[in-house]
């Protein structure tokens, strides 16, 4: 999953706004976004009238039926004797219900919100790889040798009213290829303050050859521009057979020159440029006859740009040199080159999920228990607040270590925090076991590749704990009553 989000991600050229970045996952609840407070707000105290509406309602039915039997006085003391019970039996179960309502409801809109920002998070991560990746560049262009020549035209006209076919001709641009180039470029990171992001530091060496192979033709330009995307360019020369060749306007970096045919001269070009953090030499759709290119990355990690695999690699663990070698009319479509590589971002959009996940996780952990053993108000309260917060923990966690790691040192806390649910040794255990199958191992299953396998070993675990505590010998699991 991480890869095809990471491979997508590459192709960003600018950084998304942040109006777009911030908007979350869809249909998700945040907290954190004033409007959606405020509907949170106006639904909880909407359903808190209508508990309150149903249960005093029941209370005037049981009173009303009650005065309608005050002259049969043997029936009234049966129904009110089984409907009081029955109705304190429904207002202590109402108690369990609302706070399990409290706790799961705001539980949910806090995972909601948490599972929002650390969406957020992991996509501002990704957005800041492919921004390292694919962003500013420093591009150079293959050199180009242009000349003129004079081109054979037919054209028609009229003169006098007659149609007049006129032979003409017209100055035509045309390119010579190169015969060879040796090029050596050294590359070093360092680190932009401002943006905090990685620019390279380049020395360039080349050597190009160029072959006359025509026979008319003396007059030629030699056309080599500086690197694009460089913030800084220094030492910027050209040489013709060891002899400086001047620009003759600033910015222009075509130099004039003459050669004879079948004769055969060389250029070296050098300079020094910062900018990146990227470095790629672009063939523009020349054909390359005996050109090495060897680029020599002096930091690690560094990797070969484009997909065009380098005839040879060389490392030895401070440096990395890539070597690229075609002999005889090869065409390269891509620019190739070297960029720094990253840690690829894996398994993104898990913690996200199980946030959202996480109050039917706490449904059915204290479902576990509740059937399990008695429980009181105090411990579902403090039980909720605990894994509540061992998620919170977990999510800020995860950050900075692996995540299934992580929720390992988090349920050794969980797991010693509900040893003290049980009122002996054995309802201890059975806390322990309730707390493994319905909280450690459903929340450990989300967290792995195997989520469905996890699951369904818990789920069984949780079958398998409560015929044996219902059909077998764990019948008394505690000493004294704690159900209130």
């Amino acid at each position: 999953m991480s890869r095809v989000i990471i491979g997508l991600s590459l192709q960003i050229i600018q950084k998304p706004p942040m109006s777009d970045t911030a908007q979350g996952i869809p249909g998700v609840p945040d907290l954190t976004h004033p409007t959606e407070l405020l509907q949170f707000g106006d639904q909880v105290l909407k359903g808190s009238l209508l508990l309150v509406f149903l249960v005093l309602a029941l209370g005037v039915a049981i009173a009303l039926i009650s005065f309608s039997l005050r002259r049969h006085q043997p029936e009234q003391e049966v129904f009110i004797g089984e409907w009081a019970i029955r109705y304190s039996q429904l207002l202590r179960g109402l108690q369990h219900l609302t706070l399990i309502l409290i706790l799961l409801v705001p539980g949910f809109f806090l995972c909601s919100t948490l599972s929002n920002r650390y969406h957020n998070w992991e996509q501002a991560k990704v957005t800041q790889v492919a921004e390292s990746v694919a962003g500013e560049r420093l591009e150079q262009f293959v050199p180009q040798v242009r000349y003129v020549t004079q081109e054979a035209y037919t054209y028609n006209t009229q003169v006098n009213g007659k149609l007049v076919k006129v032979n003409d001709t017209r100055d035509v641009t045309r390119y010579l290829t190169l015969a060879g180039s040796q090029i050596q470029v050294k590359l070093d990171q360092s680190i932009d303050v401002q943006n905090r992001a990685s620019i390279y530091r380049i020395d360039y060496t080349a050597e190009y050859k160029v072959v006359n192979q025509l026979r008319d033709i003396t007059n030629f330009f030699f056309e080599v521009p500086p690197p694009n995307g460089y913030s800084l360019l220094a030492s910027y020369k050209v040489e013709r057979d060891k002899t400086r060749l001047q620009q003759t306007n600033p910015g222009d970096y075509g130099f004039p020159f003459r050669l004879q045919p079948g004769q055969e001269t060389s250029f070296q070009v050098t300079y020094q440029a910062q900018g990146g953090p990227r470095w790629v030499y672009n063939a523009a759709g020349q054909l390359l006859s005996n050109f090495r290119l060897t680029a020599i990355a002096n930091f690690a990690p560094a990797d070969f740009a484009s997909g065009i695999v380098p005839s040879e690699i060389k490392g030895d663990g401070r440096s990395t040199q890539f070597t690229w070698v075609f002999d005889d009319n090869v065409s390269v479509k891509n620019p190739f080159g070297v960029f720094t590589n990253t840690t690829p971002i894996r398994d993104t959009g898990i913690i996200p999920r199980l946030l959202l996940l996480a109050p039917a996780l706490f449904l059915w952990w204290i479902l576990l228990l509740y059937l399990s053993l008695p429980m009181n108000l105090k411990n579902v309260a403090i039980a909720g607040g605990i894994f509540f917060a061992c998620l919170l923990s977990l999510t800020y966690l995860s950050r900075l270590i692996n995540a299934p790691l992580a929720w390992t040192m988090i349920s050794i806390i969980l797991l010693a925090l509900s040893w003290g649910l049980g009122s002996n040794r054995r309802a201890s255990l059975a806390v322990m076991i309730c707390t493994i199958a319905g909280a450690v191992l459903p929340v450990f299953g989300l967290l792995v590749p195997f989520s469905g396998l996890t699951l369904s070993l818990a789920g069984l675990l949780c079958a398998i704990w409560l015929a044996v505590r219902h059909w077998y010998s764990w019948q008394s699991l505690h000493s004294e009553d704690r159900s209130i």
